[in-house]
């Protein structure tokens, strides 16, 4: 949902004031021997920790330097929870001449973890340069083998310096020294590729200057990868007696139903709100101010004299019910995420024992939610300015109920709304007691306050997916995530959701949503569907970019056996099947874009080598996708081999890949070139495709 406080409020007796502490300079730091500046990911300066999660590969980048001409190297660390090292990793220069150097380090648990550069002077590396000048050119030829011989001593008595490896450097020595061979020969010896070799697994430093260790937060995996399916528990097994009565759906009917979520891959189960709804201003069908008799209202109208945020609304049934559905999703590999709205009706307890909580207008009415055109005449947003620790202190036990009950994720309705200082605070605290549990925020609004939420603890957050149609959309759209924010914003892809039906989806019918939730579920590792996408519903509410009979405002059974015939149910298991088939679909940080000959059609590819692969084995999937919904395109993908591991041949030659399509089970052969054609209307919308050099 989407709302705001938008009307005037009467002024209001200023809270105390609270003395802030005055900002003060940073304290004085020398800088290193061997300067580390730039460093990424980092977070304002440290103040929040980047994220990541077990086994996903991080980028960590510095710019490294030194004064004259001397060599010098860099090193990424991982520091463990403990503050003991974890794994490292030379670092690279990416950006040549710019001095810019990048390591890839992967955490293997989760926990609060922080990482480092280091940089030093590289002895082997500047003795190579020169000697590999002066003693060809026959200048200081014994000084330069003899300064040669003692850098390769000190090295092999490097702490953890393998046996094998001393050996290799001892020989060196020795030839180095050994005036019975010519020099160009004892010069070879320390230049040895083995000797190389050796020193690249563990260097000889010098100058060691560490870089500030930067927070790192390791989240569980469900934090960076789902499949989100989104229901309304009172529409499953809601139906009409035989006096034309509705009777809502309850916990125990929706868990019984659970099994064809299931089948479909899904692992994430996201429930609307299940509080008492109000009856004050309930909105009835398709957002009318009136309510009929037997309309239960929105589920965002939280709060009634049966209770408010922490308790379940009668017709759900209790929390023994709700824990049975809990109990149910997991046996079939789903955990359960629940709404967190925070925002009340005007029957919730909260309104008559804690009116300060609100705002209250000249007229002595409460203020109730807006967001124009939109307008939520049965919810009243929490003024947070007013009883700041008294909300939170009631907020965090709401929080606590449900993770008592099972919950471990929460999607957060409109936390832009709220202020960022208590999101941090309340984030932290419920981090710090249950860090499995995970929050999504539901905040379509300006970058800089979805980057923010991200940056002080949202584990997830929603996108502007819905709304990228074009090749340079989606293609401009997903580097930002996956290139410029992935250490603060991990995304969710969701096609629709019960407020938002796109142009696109509605005059694009059942190819759009085919080829929407292909882009989704392989471009972002977490996507996510609202119930009823399987039956491509797609007629919106006139003037309104959302759908007609809006299940916010009723029951809403649904006949899914339509949806087998449409064929958007088969797609749906078989994108989750190939998610959890290649680990590549799992990452967010590594996209690649090849080029096409059309427009329409867009090719991307996600790679995980072996090293950091789960399988233990290199795994690229390329997707095709035909961007449009209303006829077939065809032309030519033009693969850019390197970003699929595969570089050309010395000699220009391009590899064979073997390439087997994961929605149709179909094998081709293709090479740097390839011809497509996707027909949505015939049934084929994209290519998922494995790949694999032959």
């Amino acid at each position: 949902m989407t709302a705001n406080t938008t009307r005037n409020a009467a002024p209001q007796p200023p809270a105390p004031a609270t003395a802030a502490p005055a900002p003060q300079p940073a304290p004085f730091a020398p800088i290193g021997r061997i300067p580390v500046t730039e460093v990424f990911p980092v977070v304002e300066d440290g103040r929040w920790p980047a994220k990541a999660v077990p086994g996903e590969v991080i980028p960590i980048r510095a710019t490294v330097f030194r004064e004259g001409h001397d060599r010098f190297g860099a090193t990424a660390v991982l520091i463990r929870p403990d503050g003991t090292d974890g794994p490292s990793a030379p670092m690279r220069e990416v950006l040549m001449g710019l001095n810019r150097y990048e390591a890839r380090l992967a955490a293997d648990e989760p926990g609060d973890w922080s990482f480092r550069v280091e940089g030093w002077s590289d002895p082997y590396a500047t003795w190579s340069h020169d000697a590999g000048i002066k003693v060809p050119a026959g200048v200081d030829v014994e000084l330069m083998l003899e300064e040669g011989a003692r850098v390769l001593e000190r090295a092999a008595e490097v702490p953890g310096r393998a046996g094998d490896d001393i050996a290799v450097l001892r020989s060196a020595v020795e030839a180095l020294r050994d005036q019975s061979r010519e020099s160009a020969d004892r010069l070879a010896a320390g230049l040895a590729p083995a000797v190389v070799e050796v020193l690249d697994r563990l260097p000889l430093r010098d100058f060691v200057t560490p870089s500030p260790s930067y927070p790192l937060q390791v989240d569980r995996e469900r934090a960076l990868a789902g499949s989100w399916y989104e229901i309304f528990p009172r529409s499953l097994g809601a139906h009409v007696d035989e006096n034309g009565q509705w009777h809502s759906g309850t916990l125990r009917t929706a868990a019984a139903r659970l099994d064809r979520i299931a089948a479909m891959g899904f692992n994430v189960l996201y429930l609307t709100p299940i509080s008492p709804i109000g009856l004050t201003n309930r909105k009835g069908r398709n957002n009318t101010l009136t309510a009929r008799e037997g309309d239960p209202g929105s589920p965002y109208g939280i709060g009634s004299p049966d209770g408010g945020h922490d308790a379940i609304h009668p017709d759900l049934g209790t929390f023994e019910d709700f824990e049975a559905l809990v109990a149910r999703a997991r046996e079939l590999g789903m955990e359960v995420a629940l709404d967190l709205a925070l925002q009340c009706s005007p029957d919730h307890p909260w309104v008559s024992e804690h009116p300060e909580w609100f705002t209250v207008l000249a007229d002595g009415s409460i203020a109730y939610a807006e967001n124009p055109p939109k307008k939520y005449q049965d919810i009243y947003p929490l003024n947070f300015d007013n009883d700041p620790e008294g909300i939170y202190q009631a907020i965090l036990e709401v929080l606590r109920t449900w993770i008592s009950h099972g919950v471990t994720i929460f999607r957060v309705d409109n936390p832009h709304t709220k202020p960022l200082s208590f999101w941090h605070r309340l984030l932290r605290q419920i981090h710090e007691e249950n860090p499995e549990v995970l929050f999504l925020a539901e905040a379509f609004t300006r970058p800089a306050m979805m980057r923010t939420l991200g940056m002080i603890g949202f584990h997830q957050s929603y996108t502007y997916f819905a709304w990228r149609n074009t090749k340079e959309e989606l293609t401009s759209y997903t580097v930002e995530l996956s290139q410029d924010t992935a250490h603060l914003l991990r995304p969710a892809f969701w096609p629709t959701t019960h407020d938002i039906l796109t142009p696109f989806m509605t005059n694009g019918k059942v190819p759009a949503f085919k080829l929407r939730a292909v882009l989704a579920a392989t471009l972002s590792p977490t996507w996510g569907i609202y119930s009823g996408y399987e039956l491509a519903e797609s007629t919106p509410r006139p003037g309104y970019e959302e759908q007609i009979d809006n299940e916010k405002y009723e029951y809403k059974p649904r006949d899914f056996a339509a949806a087998r015939r449409n064929g958007i149910e088969i797609l749906l298991t078989r994108l989750n099947e190939a998610r959890a088939k290649h680990p590549a679909l799992l990452q967010l940080r590594d996209v690649w874009f090849h080029g096409t000959s059309d427009d329409n059609l867009i090719a991307f590819s996600k790679r995980v080598d072996a090293a950091h692969s789960p399988t233990g084995e290199d795994d690229t999937v390329l997707t095709v996708v035909n961007l449009d919904p209303h006829g077939a395109h065809e032309g030519e993908v033009y693969l850019n081999l390197e970003a699929l591991g595969l570089p050309a041949g010395t000699d220009g030659s391009h590899p064979v890949l073997a390439v087997t399509d994961e929605l149709t089970g179909s094998t081709f052969e293709w090479s740097g070139q390839n011809y497509v054609r996707l027909d949505p209307y015939g049934g084929q919308v994209a290519h998922v495709l494995s790949v694999k050099p032959l």
